[in-house]
C-alpha cells in the first residue's frame, strides 16, 4: 500500500512564503513524474508544477518566477516553495506521485490535499 502526504499548507499574507511537502511511503519500488495540482473553490483542479525523476521541471505560467519545485529521491520527497504568494494562489493543494509498487505496474497516487490561504 502506497500513501501520499502533503504539509506545509497553512494562512499567510499576501507577499508571504509558504513551503509544501509531499511524502510517499509505502511498498514503492520506483517513482517516476511527481507534481503538484491545486484546486480553488468552484474551480477544477489544474497543474501547478511537475518534476521527473531525473530533475526536470515544468510550471503553470501563472507561477512561473514564483514558485519552485523540486525533490529529493532518497527520501521519497518532494517540495514546493511557494513565494510572493497572491490571494489567487489561494486553493487546496494536492500531490501527486506516479508509483511502480512491488509486482504491479505503474499507478497515479494522490494525496488527501493541503489548504493553502492568501489574505490580501
Amino acid at each position: 500500500q502506497v500513501q501520499l502526504v502533503e504539509s506545509g499548507g497553512g494562512l499567510v499574507q499576501a507577499g508571504g512564503s509558504l513551503r509544501l511537502s509531499c511524502a510517499a511511503s509505502g511498498s514503492i519500488v520506483s517513482i517516476n513524474a511527481m507534481g503538484w495540482y491545486r484546486q480553488a473553490p468552484e474551480k477544477q483542479r489544474e497543474l501547478v508544477a511537475r518534476i521527473t525523476r531525473d530533475g526536470s521541471t515544468n510550471y503553470a505560467d501563472s507561477v512561473k518566477g514564483r514558485f519552485t519545485i523540486s525533490r529529493d529521491n532518497a527520501r521519497n520527497t518532494m517540495y514546493l516553495q511557494m513565494n510572493s504568494l497572491k490571494p489567487e494562489d489561494t486553493a487546496v493543494y494536492y500531490c501527486n506521485a506516479d508509483i511502480r509498487s512491488r509486482g504491479l505496474a505503474p499507478y497515479p497516487y494522490w494525496g488527501q490535499g493541503t489548504q493553502v490561504t492568501v489574505s490580501s
